[in-house]
């Protein structure tokens, strides 16, 4: 299994979430953050006052996958969430050792239905 990491633009969060449904991916965790790369900061002005905003918001969303459908899943989230420009965001594959669903006990795979 695999836990997927998406950082995408919030405002293409609906685009990916209905490609994610068409494939039967509906189970995931969806956050609100912060973040910065290559769109480095900008300069704005507020009352007279000139500052940095350097943190843009992103939406993060996390799921738990098989192994077999990991492909399967970033290219859906890359073809959903991409615009071309910086700032589209990163997709992070991390390796899930065990997962346990607490109201039942269940192991493995079983736990992500």
């Amino acid at each position: 299994m695999k836990k997927i990491e998406a950082v995408i633009r919030p405002t293409k969060f609906e685009d990916v979430k209905a490609a994610l449904e068409a494939i039967g991916m509906v189970s995931m965790t969806v956050s609100e953050v912060k973040g910065r790369g290559e769109q480095k900061g900008v300069r704005q002005q507020w009352r007279g006052a000139e500052y940095v905003v350097d943190f843009f918001p992103k939406t993060r969303i996390e799921m738990v996958v098989p192994d077999e459908t990991v492909d399967e899943v970033i290219t859906v989230i890359v073809g959903a969430a991409k615009t071309g420009q910086i700032g589209d965001g990163k997709i992070f594959v991390i390796p899930v050792e065990r997962v346990v669903r607490v109201r039942t006990g269940e192991e493995g795979e079983a736990a992500l239905r």
